[in-house]
């Protein structure tokens, strides 16, 4: 029986390159996420929310496809859309081991 991804991911991520790529991705699979389950708890469509936001639906597909790479000023329009507020914070990078 084959690996399923969780399996194949804490193998990959004891891979010091794998780790650094991955956690650099993370701010994308966050805005991803968010995006995902703003919309499932509004329960509207890609469709819908370009109407709300006037984003494309293209784009809004994109960004949730991790192919986008959205300005804040877009990013503030889709909170808005989601009937929330955007929220940026910098935090301290954890040392290396």
């Amino acid at each position: 029986m084959g690996k399923n991804f969780r399996e194949t991911l804490s193998e990959q991520m004891k891979n010091d390159d794998f780790q650094k790529e991955w956690n650099a991705l993370e701010p994308e699979f966050q805005i991803m996420k968010a995006m995902l389950d703003g919309r499932k708890e509004k329960n509207i469509t890609q469709k819908e929310l370009s109407q709300l936001t006037g984003i494309t639906q293209g784009d809004i597909s994109r960004l949730e496809n991790g192919n986008g790479n959205p300005s804040l000023k877009t990013l503030q329009r889709l909170a808005a859309g989601l009937g929330m507020a955007l929220k940026l914070e910098f935090i301290p990078l954890t040392p290396q081991k």
